[in-house]
């Protein structure tokens, strides 16, 4: 054992866990060895309560969507979502190692500049997920509240929401997260414990009230989809769930203590992030497999579509579930967003970053709610778009990582403009766009250009295979840039 980690290790035992309350004091820059507290176990509650939203049954139901039979939906899924989360789980593994955020530990091969191409991605990644989180919650929310007093939130029709209902929901929901979010990591550590319990509860009761539409008999009877749609799926799930966390990974490891076992960063990590959602996606499936109706309504408004059958009684508690699901994925957006803007170089405080996201969000969310023609087509757009820039960013962190693994992990950068990874990083995202396609007509027409007419509308379109091409291409690229780059380099080779 090195003094360095025999220091880490004492300090990382005495180290107080800091007041739940407290507004959290580091940034970007290195959590201190003496501040480094708990153990990689600790990480599976909120990465659990990320992925415990009723968004989840949501996506079984999209997955169905894409043509999938019940049985191909659970296992593209399961492998869709396992493939994602490992991704999360090894950089995380890179936070216990620096004591820094994810986007903040990427300078060492993008450089202090070069950082900023990936890191503005990885913003955009999460204020539009805080966005889109929010913006459901408040879909669902005023959904409810129009069927539990209609005459103070429905339309003239008595079902439709007003503007006023659906604003007072996206309010309320998009003030709790931001409080949370400035108040920082240990009372987003503590939250989400309890929220993973709660929300567990409201969830099983709403599974048993459902149990009522699910028939069993139908998983046999629907068609089953060819080859090129399954790894369509595969990589729909993929978008829907890792993909959508993996640089905000080291966020939350890194008050781990330097030596926390790596396979257990990776395994805890995983854990949390694939066994609610996916518990959740089977659930999904099942419903849909007793109601074709439901992945059409689901589209336009999932929270609204999943509560149609449910009693009057339980609809106030669902609504909290929903509601609470929601604010559990939006709190770590908002927080690792505010991480990427301080990793951007802009001279605010972590605090206020977080506030900053939260006009962002309220912007989004309004154009999510009252301008955008179709949620379901921009959101899968978003996804596939957002993913072929993360899987590209995360094969050259991780192969980084790797070349690391002997001399260390200190997240100081070395030089202004890391030439291999930013151009790594570039060609595996443009080839990877060149390869998905998108059902926004808008969003279509700057996709897909590396794909005839009737490769898009065919097998290889259904695939989009770009977010894997993009993981495959930067890695390889990576891997054979970065030590010509060392070798050149003043200094001579690492």
């Amino acid at each position: 054992m090195t003094q360095q980690q025999s220091r880490g290790r004492v300090g990382s035992a005495a180290a107080p866990s800091p007041s739940v309350g407290a507004v959290e004091r580091h940034g970007i820059d290195p959590v201190p060895d003496a501040e480094r507290h708990g153990s990689p176990r600790s990480l599976f509650w909120p990465w659990a309560a990320s992925g415990l939203s009723l968004l989840s049954v949501a996506y079984g139901v999209y997955l169905m969507g894409l043509g999938l039979g019940p049985w191909q939906t659970i296992v593209t899924g399961a492998l869709g979502y396992v493939l994602s989360f490992v991704l999360v789980g090894l950089v995380s593994v890179a936070g216990a190692r620096t004591g820094a955020p994810t986007m903040a530990v990427g300078r060492a091969c993008f450089g202090t500049q070069g950082n900023k191409l990936p890191t503005v991605f990885s913003y955009v990644s999460n204020v539009g997920w805080e966005t889109v989180l929010v913006a459901l919650s408040s879909l669902g929310g005023s959904a409810i509240l129009a069927r539990v007093a209609p005459d103070a939130f429905a339309r003239a029709d008595g079902r439709t929401p007003t503007t006023a209902a659906q604003a007072l929901c996206f309010a309320v929901t998009a003030v709790s997260v931001v409080v949370v979010g400035i108040v920082g990591h240990a009372l987003i550590m503590k939250v989400q414990k309890y929220l993973t319990a709660a929300i567990t509860v409201l969830t099983v009761v709403y599974v048993v009230l459902m149990a009522g539409r699910i028939d069993p008999s139908a998983l046999g009877k629907a068609p089953s989809a060819g080859f090129g749609t399954c790894v369509g799926g595969v990589v729909f799930a993929m978008t829907l769930l890792g993909l959508g966390w993996v640089n905000c990974g080291a966020d939350y490891s890194r008050y781990l203590p330097r030596t926390s076992s790596g396979r257990a960063i990776t395994g805890w990590t995983t854990a949390g992030g694939v066994l609610p959602p996916l518990a959740l996606l089977v659930f999904g499936v099942l419903l849909n497999a007793g109601d074709p109706k439901l992945a059409a309504a689901a589209a336009a408004d999932p929270v609204g579509a999943l509560a149609a059958a449910l009693p009057t009684w339980f609809l106030v508690p669902y609504l909290l579930t929903a509601i609470g699901g929601f604010v559990s994925g939006a709190i770590m957006d908002i927080y690792s967003s505010g991480m990427s803007m301080l990793a951007l170089g802009i001279p605010v405080r972590r605090h206020l970053a977080v506030f900053v996201d939260g006009v962002l969000m309220a912007f989004g969310g309004w154009y999510v709610l009252f301008v955008s023609p179709s949620f379901f087509a921009t959101f899968q757009a978003f996804l596939s778009i957002i993913g072929v820039a993360m899987a590209a960013w995360t094969a050259v962190f991780l192969v980084e990582q790797w070349r690391r693994r002997h001399t260390g992990f200190a997240p100081a950068p070395v030089r202004a403009f890391g030439g291999p990874a930013v151009f790594s990083l570039t060609v595996a995202t443009v080839v990877g766009l060149g390869l998905i396609t998108s059902g926004d007509p808008h969003i279509a027409r700057v996709v897909g250009f590396l794909l005839t007419d009737g490769a898009a509308r065919g097998t290889l379109g259904t695939m989009n295979l770009g977010v894997v091409v993009a993981l495959a291409v930067a890695g390889v690229l990576y891997a054979c840039t970065a030590p010509l780059a060392d070798r050149f380099a003043p200094g001579g080779a690492r």
